[in-house]
């Protein structure tokens, strides 16, 4: 049974919750996103399995998940990395914000930490994980995000809506 970090607005810790409930019922909880760019400016996007218990085969950003109890977030956003895409790369947090989405009969209520890093090369996916990878310019992939809107997770959506208005 997987356990995650509940958080306040604060991001102070007011405990921890078995991962399915938290999602079941919508408590607020720690999470991170990683996007990594390459020496083109293109930023490595991942297709989620149909096996993941939420958002399957939806487009996203490089990695995602929640760090584990007493776990740092750059230390969980790094192993996640390795884990997910079988990348070993250094991360910067750039900003952090709330969110909450209602995904089928689950809802995403998380204080997300999101990183950026720099890699060029291709990942090795864990099968598990990830359906498929692809290097996209973010041009090109608000483009996209814009005509098919419902093949990319909500939270992606509102990372590159921020990276966006953070750059002006």
């Amino acid at each position: 049974m997987e356990r995650i970090v509940l958080v306040n607005k604060k991001n102070e810790t007011i405990g921890t919750e078995e991962k399915m409930k938290a999602h079941r019922v919508g408590k607020l909880h720690r999470a991170f996103s990683v996007l990594l760019f390459n020496k083109k400016g293109e930023t490595l996007i991942q297709k989620r399995t149909k096996s993941k218990y939420h958002s399957p085969g939806l487009w996203t950003n490089t990695c995602c998940s929640h760090p584990r109890p007493r776990e740092e977030v750059k230390s969980a956003a790094e192993r996640r990395l390795k884990e997910e895409m079988g990348i070993n790369c250094k991360l910067k947090e750039v900003f952090n914000f709330v969110y909450k989405a209602k995904l089928d009969s689950l809802i995403e209520h998380e204080f997300d930490h999101v990183f950026l890093g720099k890699f060029d090369g291709s990942p090795k996916p864990s099968k598990k994980e990830v359906a498929d990878w692809r290097w996209v310019k973010l041009k090109d992939l608000k483009a996209d995000i814009k005509k098919n809107p419902k093949k990319y997770t909500p939270w992606f959506k509102i990372i590159l809506r921020k990276i966006k208005s953070r750059k002006k």
